[in-house]
């Protein structure tokens, strides 16, 4: 379930932020309003000239505040928040969490407060984010999942969004709702770790689905039975996982799944709108220029529902356009002829 908080932030806190991407680089500036932000990638090139640019490349524009400073060194960044109350905030894909972990584990520091901002499953083991981080780090480290409706590009703007900490530990919820929470950011909390996940990481099959419809111009009709369905899809699966039903109602679920599938700052529906004009996957991911999370996420969605027996039909649609060669118009097909009866 998630709490409403209207709780104002606290004294100023250290903060690492390891991912330096869009959205890594975008929540580093958000914070960076109000706290002290240490940036840190595996590109050390691309951090020196950001450094020097005082941006990102992939958020052209919008200019780093003065708090907000790039740390070439892994070390450092861990340094960083070494003190109790500081963040360290994991910013990299799902395909990069374990890798990432690995090489914190290595450096034998204490880890303190670690929230993970990726959605989706590793498509190697089928697990969610905090399955793996407990894998690497095992139980005895405060984590939890920072989720919900954001575009880099707005947040890095400066307008207003809503997120939600997940994790099974108060202590960590409270330090993130303290950190975070504040000026045009508002947090919410949830202990609903494993829903959380699942609606952040299957939406982004779901917009894959949209794009593609739009695309073909089915029309806002189709959009709608398309989010409102694959709301069902992602509920079904949650739940089967040990999610609650009440979470895929909220931020978390429909909200991320309307803002992925209908706004046009989407990755993932842009690869449904270039699979609908009959381009390769290859050149629609390599336009992008970024990580589309629903492509690696269509698979191992279909491999995980097909082993618990969930019915995911849009999903496995999906999979089958983006692997299997099915043509768009031949899933949408597919779609309208099943048959309604049992369906809820």
């Amino acid at each position: 379930m998630q709490e409403n908080t209207s709780k104002q932030t606290g004294a100023a806190r250290k903060v690492s932020v390891l991912g330096a991407g869009a959205w890594g680089t975008a929540v580093a500036m958000a914070l960076a309003q109000r706290h002290d932000v240490l940036l840190w990638g595996r590109n050390a090139a691309a951090l020196q000239a950001m450094a020097v640019a005082r941006e990102n490349s992939y958020l052209p524009g919008y200019a780093f505040p003065d708090r907000l400073q790039v740390a070439v060194d892994f070390d450092a960044a861990l340094a960083h928040v070494a003190e109790p109350g500081s963040l360290l905030i994991a910013a990299c894909p799902v395909a990069g969490l374990r890798p990432l972990l690995l090489q914190l584990k290595a450096q034998g520091r204490a880890i303190p407060n670690l929230v993970w901002l990726c959605k989706g499953f590793e498509y190697e083991t089928g697990l969610l984010p905090h399955q793996i981080v407990r894998e690497v780090l095992g139980d005895a480290v405060a984590g939890g999942a920072l989720s919900g409706p954001s575009f880099a590009q707005e947040v890095a703007k400066g307008l207003p969004c809503a997120l939600t900490i997940a994790s099974e530990s108060a202590a960590l919820r409270a330090c993130v709702v303290e950190t975070v929470h504040g000026g045009n950011v508002r947090v919410y909390s949830s202990e609903d770790l494993v829903g959380v996940e699942v609606g952040g990481a299957v939406k982004n099959v779901l917009a894959i689905a949209t794009g593609a419809a739009d695309g073909l111009g089915l029309g806002l009709n189709a959009r709608a039975a398309l989010i409102t369905r694959g709301l069902a899809e992602i509920t079904r699966l949650g739940v089967a996982l040990g999610g609650q039903t009440e979470t895929f109602m909220g931020l978390t679920g429909m909200g991320d799944l309307i803002l992925t599938c209908t706004g046009d700052l989407s990755r993932n529906r842009r690869v449904g709108l270039g699979l609908a004009q009959g381009k390769a996957l290859d050149v629609i991911v390599q336009e992008l220029g970024h990580v589309a999370e629903g492509v690696p996420c269509a698979k191992a969605v279909r491999e995980l529902s097909a082993r618990l027996g969930v019915e995911m039909p849009i999903t496995n649609a999906v999979a089958g356009v983006l692997f299997d060669g099915d043509q768009p118009q031949a899933m949408v097909a597919r779609l309208l002829s099943r048959d309604p009866r049992g369906e809820h």
